[in-house]
């Protein structure tokens, strides 16, 4: 592994159990059939460390602890892929961190005991090492970590590394020193509840110093810079198979955009083209995007 990635990610990183179901979304009382079950590496963090490896990008994942059951399944997984797990802390304590996510085409639900991990009052994440961020070229940072996500911010600062972050508002730092924010159609209603699309991305660019982007599912992608207008880009139009993954699909298509100095149109296309690619097959770890078929579908959509 070299030893200094192209991207620093910091975030979640856990086992994801998916179930694909055969017909249709479950139903109260009524039986489901399982059409496809898998054990794979997921989380924001984990997706995009899959997706950017698959793009041919040198990445070195930090963030949630890996517990007994979950790490023989990540080690084996990432062993032939460019994705350095050094900083990642192993335990024997517990099984890991886990989801469930029961899929039936657009729609999906995940389930787990994230509200009891994060109301017990322990820390079970890493704190970020300037070490393990220095050298490399870009970064990525989920918000969900408290002052280490904002550690993780201020040693990307000093070592003037750019950043992606995800669903961080306005008035956050993670928000106001990045130099992408991808907000989603969850956060906004979360914390915008009742406005419009572009009355929240003119509050989000108000206080941005880079570029935010505002998804919407399957409708416009909105996105500027302060003292810009508001752009909208269509998504790419794909049958879907399932929608798990897409967000940090999306989030590594901005980091790969980050690391190549993409002008923002591209760099909104680039990652909007890989999660039309994520969403259009099942499970997304054992299928990445790459970087040929990302470029073939924009190049079929000018």
């Amino acid at each position: 592994m070299n030893t200094k990635p192209d991207v620093y990610l910091f975030g979640q990183v856990l086992g994801t159990h998916s179930f694909l179901l055969k017909d249709g979304f479950l139903q109260p009382d009524e039986y489901a059939e399982i059409r496809e079950h898998y054990f794979l590496p997921g989380g924001e963090t984990g997706t995009a460390a899959t997706v950017l490896s698959s793009l041919g990008v040198s990445v070195r994942m930090d963030g949630t602890w890996i517990g007994s059951e979950v790490a023989p399944m990540l080690k084996a997984f990432y062993a032939d892929k460019r994705v350095d797990l050094s900083p990642l802390h192993f335990t024997e304590e517990d099984p890991g961190v886990m989801d469930y996510v029961v899929i039936a085409g657009l729609v999906r639900s995940p389930m787990g005991r994230f509200q009891a991990l994060f109301s017990s009052g322990k820390r079970w994440w890493n704190v970020p090492g300037e070490a393990d961020v220095t050298g490399c070229r870009a970064a990525a940072i989920d918000p969900f970590f408290g002052k280490e996500s904002l550690l993780a911010m201020e040693i990307c600062q000093r070592n003037n590394i750019p950043y992606v972050t995800i669903d961080s508002p306005h008035d956050s730092l993670l928000h106001r020193n990045a130099a992408v924010n991808v907000v989603s159609k969850e956060c906004t209603s979360q914390h915008y509840a009742g406005m419009e699309p572009e009355e929240v991305m003119k509050r989000l660019m108000e206080t941005a110093s880079g570029l935010t982007i505002l998804t919407q599912g399957g409708g416009d992608m909105l996105y500027g810079r302060r003292g810009e207008a508001v752009r909208r880009m269509k998504p790419f139009s794909v049958t879907v198979r399932s929608t798990l993954g897409a967000g940090d699909t999306f989030k590594a298509g901005c980091v790969y955009g980050l690391l190549h100095d993409l002008p923002d149109d591209d760099l909104v296309r680039f990652a909007s083209a890989c999660s039309a690619i994520a969403i259009s097959r099942f499970p997304l770890p054992l299928h990445p995007p790459v970087l040929e078929e990302v470029q073939g579908l924009i190049e079929r959509k000018e």
